[in-house]
């Protein structure tokens, strides 16, 4: 009998030791949890999707990897999230190349003035321009997906019927749009989207150059009167969704494959979010009695020839550089009148 409690004993002992050698011997082994960083506030659209394609790859995965959020730059700020990415102080994040001007030369062709009609089309043609040229100045990082939101229009406390209108005015602006507004005049003034609404109210500047979603989501319509439309400007901002190379290739095959699938669907999930965000921007602002403003053919002319130089611009610099941004450009530009 005595013989028989060693054995039971030692058999007892001999599953402990194994169970701490495997977690996943008596149930599943604990999960990955990842940290996710961005700017956007948290009840933003973008935050919101963002939380949804965690939800989505945590599903998928069986609850093997699960992401943690972190809204409104309380992790990282949005020029700072790239490299704390690359750092590892973020194991995902959401960077925004327009924030930190040269630091992404190839990809700035995102946010040129190309004449972009919709969220659709710019977010479109951004992931198929990344898959075709791949560029180095993402390398240190593995890209998930890309996005941009529908054509810049001037959210202003002025009215503004002609482009003569324009001069002089004090626009903010973020990234590429500063070259924007100087092209067309006004004096670029130089702040993040959070700060517009403030700077509005308060006279610091007289308009912004933001989406129609920032009508809503960041409460423009609430402190301007008008938006004035130029489909010559359709000028974007482009969203890069960003891994930390270590931690993707922690995952595995089998979980890697998980997350691509799940991050091409994201791709026209983010474009069909922008285009509601967008509506209901328009919306909100008629709500609040904002006037929407085109200008006229002649003057659409007239800004177009003023955009002209900020492409030969990005193709000369790009050029210094030895970057094809010629070849770069013209494909955009091809690929997005396929796309409108």
């Amino acid at each position: 009998m005595g013989r028989w409690k060693m054995l039971v004993g030692i058999g007892c002992f001999a599953m402990i030791w194994l169970g701490c050698l495997n977690p996943s011997a008596f149930g599943q082994a604990k999960p990955l949890t990842l940290n996710y960083s961005t700017h956007m506030p948290a009840q933003h659209g973008v935050t919101l999707n963002a939380i949804e394609w965690g939800k989505e790859i945590e599903k998928r995965t069986q609850g093997k990897v699960k992401f943690t959020v972190m809204a409104g730059s309380t992790m990282l700020g949005a020029d700072k999230c790239y490299d704390g990415v690359v750092k590892g102080i973020a194991d995902v994040g959401l960077a925004v190349p327009g924030f930190t001007r040269g630091r992404f030369p190839l990809s700035e062709v995102l946010d040129l003035p190309l004449g972009y009609q919709s969220a659709t089309a710019a977010t479109r043609l951004a992931n198929i321009y990344y898959r075709k040229f791949m560029p180095k100045e993402f390398a240190e990082s593995r890209v998930m997906y890309i996005f941009a939101h529908g054509p810049g229009v001037l959210h202003s406390k002025k009215i503004v019927n002609t482009l003569a209108d324009v001069k002089g005015m004090k626009i903010r602006c973020t990234g590429l749009s500063a070259k924007v507004v100087s092209a067309i005049g006004a004096a670029p003034v130089a702040m993040p989207v959070g700060e517009a609404y403030d700077a509005l109210s308060r006279g610091v500047v007289d308009a912004s150059f933001a989406s129609v979603e920032a009508a809503s989501a960041w409460k423009l319509a609430e402190v301007t009167k008008y938006i004035i439309e130029s489909p010559a400007i359709g000028y974007t901002t482009s969203f890069f969704v960003v891994m930390n190379k270590r931690v993707w290739d922690s995952l595995g095959p089998e979980t890697q494959k998980i997350v691509e699938k799940v991050n091409e669907e994201w791709i026209e999930r983010e474009a069909n979010g922008w285009e509601k965000m967008e509506k209901h921007g328009r919306d909100f602002a008629l709500k609040m009695n904002n006037k929407m403003i085109s200008f006229s053919k002649e003057d659409n002319e007239k800004i177009a020839q003023a955009m002209r130089p900020l492409l030969d611009e990005y193709v000369a610099n790009a050029k210094k550089s030895g970057l094809p941004g010629d070849e770069v450009l013209k494909y955009c530009l091809d690929q997005l009148k396929a796309l409108q």
